[in-house]
């Protein structure tokens, strides 16, 4: 399998880390990760962004580790947040957590479910 990042000339270029759009040639196997809440597996809800932000992805790489995959397979990631104040700091930690991997991203400011919940993750992976 071959994932590419692809990037136009023609179109906007993407701001921040990530592709406008990724390849993906002969896959082996496709992961639809369900949206991944800011909740433990105890059931515990942080009550500030990073933390959500951080358990959230924590729960997106869980999924992964599951179907033995890593980031690395990650080809296209959204990201719902309930306000635009946790813009920069989900980039940050977005960041750190794909490192130079650049999936195609999608982040939507919008209500989530949980009112108590600031962020959601969803995702698809590939191998």
């Amino acid at each position: 399998m071959k994932i590419t990042p692809i990037n136009s000339d023609v179109a906007p270029k993407a701001i921040g880390r990530y592709s406008q759009a990724v390849l993906v040639e002969r896959p082996d196997r496709l992961l639809y990760v369900s949206g991944q809440i800011p909740v433990s597996a105890k059931g515990a809800v942080p009550s500030d962004f990073e933390s959500q932000c951080r358990l959230a992805w924590a729960n997106v790489l869980a999924q992964l580790n599951a179907a033995q995959m890593t980031v690395s397979n990650l080809t296209k990631v959204t990201i719902f947040l309930s306000s635009r104040k946790y813009a920069e700091e989900n980039r940050r930690i977005r960041q750190e957590v794909l490192g130079s991997h650049q999936p195609a991203l999608t982040v939507i400011i919008t209500g989530i479910f949980d009112e108590g919940w600031l962020i959601e993750i969803d995702a698809y992976a590939a191998a």
